[in-house]
This record gives C-alpha cells, sequence and structure tokens, in this order.
C-alpha cells in the first residue's frame, strides 16, 4: 500500500476499504504521506464526496491516529460540540450544569475559528487558567469537579490535526465528509458513552442555509453513530447571539451572571437546557429532552453549577474565590464606544458574522495564527431581534483597547443591524432535532 496507490484510486472515484484509510491516516500522523499527497487526499475528497462507510473510517482512522481515553467514573462520560457561532458561550454554562447532575463532561475545545469565537479563549479569561493540561490532570480535574474544558493534546488525533493544517491552505475546508471525521476524531478520542452536536445555522454561523445544516447534522449523527458513538443532533439559531455580548471575558461575565444570578429565562439558559435535556436523554438519565432540561435549569437555579464550574477554575489554576469575585477577576478594556441606532423602531436582523468579525479586528480573536488575544475587547449590551429601539440609542456597546480601535469598530457595526418599523417574527431557538 502507498499514497500513490490510493490517490488514484481516489481520483478514480473508487471506494477505499477501512484498512486503505487507516493506512492513510497513519501516514498523515508519522509523516510518511507528504503535505502535496495530503492535499491531493484533500482535494479529492472535498469533489467527490465519499460514502457513509468511507467517513465512518476516516473518523475511526483519525481517532485511532493517537491517544484514545478510557474512563472508570461513577456516571456516563458525555460531550456536547457546537459547530461555531458568535456569541456562542453555552459550553461553560453546559458542563457545570452536566456535572451538577452526576455526569462527566471531558470537554475537548477549541480556539476562535474565523468570525466565531473560541471556548478555550473564553475559558483563558479567566486569569491564572490554564486550558493546555496533560492527559493526567485531565483526568484528575474531570474526576473532581465533573468537567474540564481543555484544549486537544499533541497525541489526540494527529492524523487530523495534519490534515486540518492542509485543508486550512488547499481551500477544502468546506467538505462535508472531512468537517464530519475532523471533529468527530477529536471528540470520540475522548471517550464518550454519548456526544450531542449543536448545529448551527444563520448570520454568526458557518451554515448560512438550512439544507447546509441539515447536511452536516446527518453526516456527524450517522458518522458518530456508526462509530459505535451514541449521538444526536440539534440544529439551532445562530441569527444573533447567545448571550448580549461577543467577546472572551465579556461573555463570561454573562455566563457568570446566569450561573450566579438565580434567572433561568433567557436565551443561554433556554439553550443549555435545550442541549443537556438531549444529553440527559441520550444517557438514559430522562425519559425526554424537556424533562432533561428542567433537570439542567434546576441545577443552574440551585447554584450547584455554579459551585462545580467553581471547582473546574481552580482545579485549572483559576482563581479559587472566582465564583465569589469574578466582577473583580476579569479584565476590562479603556475605551467604550457605543453604536447608536439610526432610527426608531425594532430589530429585524442582526449580522452576526459582522459582530464577530468587529471583535476579532478589536484584538479578541486572531488574524493570522499566532496573534495575542485580548480578552477584555468585544461588545457588550447587544440589542436582540425583536427589542424596540429609539433613534440614537446604543445597539451595542463596543469595549476597545484604543480610541482609534473603537471608532473603527463603530463605523464597521454601523450596518450590522437593521431596524424596521413593523415587530418581526422571532425565530425558535431549536429547529429540529437529527434523528
Amino acid at each position: 500500500m502507498d499514497a500513490r496507490a490510493i490517490l488514484a484510486r481516489l481520483r478514480r472515484g473508487d471506494e477505499l476499504s477501512a484498512k486503505e484509510v487507516r493506512w492513510f491516516a497513519e501516514g498523515l500522523a508519522s509523516g510518511a504521506v507528504s503535505d502535496s499527497q495530503a492535499g491531493a487526499f484533500a482535494m479529492a475528497m472535498c469533489l467527490l464526496p465519499r460514502s457513509d462507510e468511507e467517513r465512518v473510517a476516516l473518523t475511526l482512522a483519525m481517532r485511532d491516529s493517537g491517544d484514545v481515553l478510557d474512563w472508570d467514573l461513577p456516571g456516563p462520560v458525555l460531550d456536547k460540540h457546537s459547530t461555531g457561532g458568535v456569541g456562542d458561550c453555552v459550553s461553560l454554562l453546559l458542563a457545570p450544569a452536566m456535572a451538577a447532575l452526576g455526569t462527566f463532561v471531558p470537554m475537548v475545545s477549541g480556539r476562535g475559528l474565523g468570525h466565531t469565537g473560541g471556548t478555550l479563549d473564553k475559558m483563558e479569561a479567566i486569569p491564572g487558567l490554564t486550558t493546555e493540561v496533560d492527559e493526567d490532570r485531565f483526568r484528575a480535574i474531570t474526576a473532581e469537579a465533573g468537567c474540564a474544558i481543555v484544549a486537544a493534546s499533541a497525541h489526540t488525533a494527529p492524523a487530523d490535526r495534519r490534515l486540518y493544517a492542509v485543508r486550512d491552505v488547499t481551500s477544502t475546508v468546506e467538505s462535508i465528509d472531512l468537517i464530519t471525521a475532523s471533529i468527530l476524531s477529536k471528540k470520540l478520542a475522548a471517550g464518550l458513552d454519548a456526544l450531542v452536536l449543536d448545529v448551527k445555522v444563520g448570520s454568526g454561523a458557518f451554515m448560512k442555509s438550512m439544507e447546509d445544516a441539515l447536511d452536516l447534522a446527518e453526516s456527524l449523527v450517522e458518522t458518530a453513530n456508526g462509530a459505535g458513538c451514541p449521538a444526536s443532533a440539534l440544529i439551532t439559531d445562530m441569527n444573533q447571539p447567545c448571550v448580549p455580548a461577543v467577546g472572551n471575558a465579556l461573555e463570561v461575565m454573562e455566563v457568570m451572571e446566569a450561573l450566579t444570578g438565580g434567572d433561568t429565562g433567557s436565551l443561554i439558559c433556554d439553550l443549555t437546557g435545550d442541549l443537556g435535556g438531549e444529553m440527559l436523554r441520550l444517557a438514559g438519565m430522562a425519559d425526554s429532552r424537556a424533562e432533561g432540561a428542567e433537570m439542567v435549569l434546576q441545577a443552574i437555579a440551585s447554584g450547584a453549577a455554579a459551585e462545580r464550574f467553581g471547582r473546574m477554575v481552580k482545579a485549572m489554576g483559576g482563581p479559587g474565590d472566582f465564583v465569589d469575585r469574578w466582577r473583580d477577576r476579569l479584565g476590562s478594556a479603556p475605551v467604550v464606544h457605543a453604536v447608536p441606532a439610526p432610527m426608531a423602531g425594532y430589530l429585524t436582523a442582526i449580522d452576526g458574522e459582522a459582530l464577530g468579525n468587529a471583535v476579532v479586528r478589536l484584538g479578541g480573536g486572531r488574524m493570522v495564527a499566532g496573534d495575542r488575544v485580548d480578552p477584555s475587547v468585544g461588545l457588550s449590551d447587544v440589542a436582540l431581534l425583536g427589542d424596540p429601539v429609539d433613534a440614537g440609542a446604543p445597539l451595542a456597546v463596543v469595549h476597545a483597547a484604543s480610541e482609534e480601535d473603537a471608532s473603527d469598530a463603530t463605523t464597521a457595526l454601523a450596518h450590522a443591524f437593521t431596524i424596521e418599523e413593523a415587530l418581526p417574527d422571532l425565530p425558535p431557538m431549536v429547529y429540529r432535532s437529527v434523528p
């Protein structure tokens, strides 16, 4: 077996065997496959969609190219994965809520990508906290707190790490087959008992259309199930942020308000309840998603989720008193500007991608790999769909490192909000579930 022969079969449209796929994944991890061969493989996969069997084989091969965890814990090991959005900090609320209910959530997460925020960047807005931990520490934090939100190690799905870097420079990121295998190879390496996928659709998501979101959701669920991990997906709205903030520290503040404020009537709590309820249903701990959602919201309202979050933060190097003193611990930007509404009316549309890109340009994300992230910058007090606004009232508040940055962001956001005279129909939080 060799790379050239496998690439020739792909070019002809032949279906690869599981053995051929595994050989190629091992070659990606070891370096036996060159960058040019990896690029040709990615392009072939992108141009000619593969069978369900090949997608499962690629997922398992990339998972098995590195370490695969197993657990001996007194509860089910569960996880959630979001396909990326703006103001999407659900993981920070969901993981401790699920831990408070007796499940274990070893969440391997990522950093910001394009206009979307990264869960790791949000966690690292907490002073002293590190998400880069070795396997022993990952296990210890998960056992102690019930949840851990960490970066993938160099030993997690190294074949995917190599292929992803090649995809990024060969314009093959959008392949459903490769997206599916990339997401699931890392998630399944965590040794999960069940997985729920949060597939975003709308102006702030990568998937702008329901058709594309449904294709991805079905691919993820069918492949995860085919790989032996029970899974389901919720297709959820990303036409507005999940919280009225975009930016790392500012989103953490919204999470802490939800954890400690006692009010579970917000968008983020509703979505956390739905996703957590689905996780509990898959694990056999609730008869329905609705029943599970009530359990999740109770864990938040009671303060049990906040206590678990505090345990996790401390175990990951953050302040031991973070839950009690989070307002003092999170950094703030020195310059604040409002984005004024040009007219009175109702907010009918938000360009989520424009919001995300504005935060990236403020320094809250990366323009190129290796950029330093400023956790304090971003947007707060973001108006939500259906809100009535007066002319000149703030549609969002820009938090910036300099007056110039604030002015640039305010100008860029001037057309990110649509105001009309009539009250709009509001989108549902969850459009549908798969299966």
